[in-house]
């Protein structure tokens, strides 16, 4: 089977495949850093995974916009939902991942810390804090984190599932 770039209404090309597959790792590793937060506070591991947070989160922000252009910019040749439910459940990935590193760069924006991701100044920091920007991200970025987590998992069963109920895997279409 030849490698193709763009997507077809069989098979998600290389682009696609590339950008699932590598941001499902940078969500291993983001997931990671945000249960050694939780569970294994004041640890190395804890301080090397968390270190990495920030930055790794901003890549993914990056990434997410750049799948969902390639998504529109495909839209007329992928494959087709395998279901409504299914449809929706990728629209719900799609929000979360635009969603929670967004409240993250709004809650840093208003703590008036400096933000450098990979070596690049993206807030320069040393401005007044904004209660309502720390606040919302207090409030919503680690919940709605759990909850894209929950999602994942969800997205990883329903694929399973969906493989042991019928006759074809749609991951074939993603592999």
């Amino acid at each position: 089977m030849a490698l193709t770039v763009m997507d077809s209404s069989t098979r998600y090309g290389l682009v696609s495949r590339a950008l699932h597959w590598g941001m499902a790792l940078l969500f291993v590793w983001q997931f990671s850093s945000a249960a050694a937060r939780v569970f294994l506070e004041d640890t190395a591991i804890d301080g090397f995974l968390w270190g990495t947070h920030s930055q790794v989160g901003v890549v993914l922000m990056a990434l997410v916009v750049i799948r969902a252009v390639w998504a529109v910019m495909n839209a007329s040749r992928r494959p087709p939902a395998v279901s409504v439910m299914a449809k929706l459940g990728h629209l719900a990935l799609y929000g979360l991942m635009i969603a929670v590193p967004a409240i993250a760069l709004i809650r840093q924006y208003g703590s008036g810390r400096a933000l450098d991701v990979l070596g690049i100044n993206l807030m320069a920091g040393g401005g007044e804090r904004i209660e309502w920007m720390t606040n919302l991200g207090g409030l919503l970025h680690g919940e709605l984190g759990w909850a894209l987590l929950a999602l994942v998992v969800g997205h990883i069963a329903m694929a399973v599932l969906h493989r042991r109920l019928t006759n074809h895997s749609i991951m074939t279409r993603m592999a």
